[in-house]
Parts: structure tokens; C-alpha cells; sequence
């Protein structure tokens, strides 16, 4: 079997991996920038590496990776964030024998770019939030009275490289235009790069996470958040297995057919309260609530696995809904956050307390904390606690 080592072991999304490929025997590292990292601390991980911040010291973080690759002879690479990858794709070359299971570095960005992204939704008929494309930031001024308040302020990319170190560009929510004009003025990310202004869109925040095999689909699965952290909308702290929306994933393999894809993708919509499903973002990697889908039985990481072995697995077409997927710690400070907020009522606060306490026991399972595998989830109480403490 194919020795994989998986970096960035602090993501929910590597914990994952790592059991899934670790339960079917397969060799596996992990490796990281510190100690404590949540797949490093797997019974599945033989051995965690550390590695330079990919951050502030890329280039050192390539010369130690493919030192690592030659002591241990890796075969395979399983990056988990988008500023991983995006090394790893832009030095591809310093890792000839090693096989690194995505597109080349051009189409990840025809769809990670999201200026490139929504300029291509609108060519294939996918509703997108009204958007205005910002190349020099001279034309604001131009635009400032069709624009709506409060507007959605987008960086075309989500990681920016400046004087060799990488940083990443936020999303921003201006409430005036003269809070719009101060933001671009005092932003290298969006005086000097491409970026979009959007309609703030409500709704329901909505994934479809696809399998593809060099252009041709494997598997598209569906989930809808239940809580988050923040509150008002963050990452998922418990979210449901659905039964896909046969139209999100129309839309999500237009935009993956169209650019060919090979590996995991996950296309999120945010459909409004008619039901219009209008394109957000998609994330050409893992994404965070991974393990829903492999409780509920698409098994991405193996299925992905076996795509980059050179074998072609089935098509997998069910999958359970109604499973539940619970990150403890997570779902913990969600709760404190909704009881300190003075925008919620007592009611709403009591109702969080009642939900928290009762979860359905039945159908959820929790992410980080598994009895047959619990050294993740003493070493994030470990660090839970230090933050807490600090």
C-alpha cells in the first residue's frame, strides 16, 4: 500500500482522514507546524512531523517536505488547507515521485479564485449575488451609488503572498460607502489585487461535496449546519447528513464538469428564503465537517485513496440522512457565545442551554472524541483548557 503522509494534523478534516486511512491498514504520517496536533495525536498516525510555517517560511516548508518524503518514502501527499496545496501545486516539480491527488495549479485557481469562479458561474446560468468586479480600485468611485449596504467585501483569493510570506485576505462586511472606501485604502489586499463587491445574501448556508476521477463523478454528498461558531455563522459545530437537492448538485457538477476536475471538492450555496440557490464559494480540498460524510457512508479519504492508487472504485450513489455530526469544544463555545450576546432573549438563551444538554443521542456521533481512538480529543482538552487559562 501507498505510504501517505497527511499535513496540516491540527484540522478536524486531517483527524479524519487519518482514521479513515488509517482503518483500512494503510501506512500513515502526519505532520504539522507544532506538537499537539489533532491527527498527530491519532492511535492511526505512525509518527508526527514538524514542519516550517508554510506561512511565513515557505520555501523552507517545501525543502523540509521533500526531505521528509525521501527518509520515509512517501508515495502520497494529502494536503488539508488551500495555502498547503497551493505550495505544493506551485512546486510540484520537487516532488516528481510523489503523487499529490489534485488538478494541475491552473484549474484549483479557475475555481479557488472566486472573482475567476463567479465570472464562470455566470457564463453557465448560475445564480451568483449581484457582483460588481473590482480590478483597480478607482472604479469604486464609479460604482458607489449602485452599490447595497450592507455589502459583502471579497478578496479574489483567499491566500496573498507578499515579501515571501503568505497571509490571509478576509471577507469583509461594510455597512456605508465610507466605510467601503477606508477598508480599500488601508488594504494591500484590495489596492493591489483583483477583488468582487457582492449583495449581502440571507439564507441558508447549503455544501455539496463531490468525488471526481480525471473529469468523471464518483460521488456528490449533501449536509446542513445545525449550529455554528460563531452563532450568526461560522464553522459547523453539529451539523445533518440530507438527501442532496438534486439542483445544488446539477449547478455543483456544472461547475465541476466545466473545469474537469480530478479529487474533492466541496461547492457551498446560500439559498434564500424562496429557494434560490445563489453560488458562494468552493473549496478545492477537504473541507471540515469530513466526517459526517464518512459516518454517514461515503468514505471520501479512502475513496480518494484508491482514485490517486490508480484504481477506480464504483460510483457511490446512498448514503444514510439524519446522521449527526457533534464537535464537543466546538459546540461549547458556541453556546458561551450565544449566552453572552445581548442581542439574544432570555428565551433564545435558554433554548441554546436545552439544546446543548440534549442532543439526540441516537443519531449524533462526535467528531473529535471516539472511544476506540480518544488521544485527540485529551490532547484539543489539553489546549482548550491552556486557552481558557491564558
Amino acid at each position: 500500500m501507498k505510504r501517505v503522509l497527511v499535513l496540516d494534523a491540527s484540522q478536524r478534516s486531517a483527524l479524519a482522514v487519518t482514521r479513515s486511512l488509517g482503518k483500512k491498514g494503510v501506512p500513515l504520517f502526519t505532520a504539522e507546524e507544532a506538537t499537539g496536533a489533532l491527527a498527530g495525536c491519532s492511535r492511526y498516525s505512525q509518527q508526527l512531523f514538524l514542519y516550517p510555517s508554510p506561512r511565513l517560511h515557505p520555501d523552507r516548508f517545501t525543502e523540509v517536505l521533500t526531505q521528509l518524503i525521501k527518509a520515509h518514502r512517501i508515495d502520497m501527499l494529502l494536503p488539508m488547507t488551500e495555502l498547503t496545496t497551493t505550495l505544493l501545486l506551485n512546486h510540484k516539480d520537487a516532488f516528481p515521485n510523489t503523487v499529490i491527488p489534485f488538478p494541475d495549479s491552473s484549474t484549483v485557481e479557475s475555481l479557488a479564485n472566486k472573482c475567476t469562479l463567479m465570472r464562470t458561474a455566470e457564463s453557465l446560468g448560475i445564480p451568483v449575488p449581484r457582483t460588481w468586479y473590482v480590478d483597480d480600485p478607482a472604479y469604486v468611485a464609479t460604482i458607489c451609488k449602485e452599490l447595497p449596504f450592507p455589502a459583502v467585501l471579497k478578496p479574489g483569493k483567499s491566500w496573498i503572498c507578499h515579501d515571501n510570506e503568505w497571509h490571509r485576505a478576509a471577507v469583509k462586511f461594510p455597512q456605508t460607502i465610507q466605510i467601503l472606501d477606508q477598508l480599500v485604502e488601508s488594504d494591500p489586499d484590495l489596492l493591489f489585487h483583483p477583488f468582487m463587491i457582492q449583495e449581502l445574501v440571507a439564507g441558508q448556508g447549503q455544501g455539496i461535496f463531490a468525488l471526481y476521477d480525471h473529469g468523471k463523478p464518483l460521488a456528490f454528498f449533501a449536509h446542513r449546519r445545525l449550529r455554528e461558531k460563531p452563532p450568526r455563522g461560522g464553522v459547523s459545530v453539529l451539523s445533518e447528513s440530507i438527501i442532496a437537492d438534486p439542483e445544488l448538485v446539477a449547478r455543483a457538477r456544472a461547475l465541476l464538469d466545466h473545469a474537469g476536475w480530478h479529487g474533492v471538492a466541496m461547492v457551498e450555496f446560500k439559498v434564500t428564503p424562496d429557494g434560490t440557490p445563489y453560488l458562494m464559494e468552493i473549496n478545492t480540498r477537504f473541507w471540515g465537517s469530513l466526517q459526517l460524510a464518512v459516518d454517514a457512508g461515503i468514505d471520501f479519504p479512502w475513496l480518494l485513496y484508491q482514485v490517486a492508487s490508480g484504481i477506480t472504485p464504483d460510483p457511490v450513489l446512498k448514503y444514510r440522512s439524519g446522521v449527526r455530526l457533534r464537535w464537543l469544544l466546538g459546540d461549547l463555545d458556541s453556546l458561551y457565545l450565544t449566552l453572552r450576546d445581548r442581542d439574544y432573549s432570555i428565551k433564545s438563551k435558554l433554548g441554546a442551554l436545552l439544546q446543548f444538554l440534549t442532543p439526540a443521542p441516537f443519531k449524533t456521533r462526535h467528531e473529535v472524541n471516539r472511544l476506540y481512538d480518544m488521544g485527540p480529543f485529551w490532547c484539543e482538552l489539553q489546549q482548550y483548557i491552556k486557552d481558557i487559562a491564558r
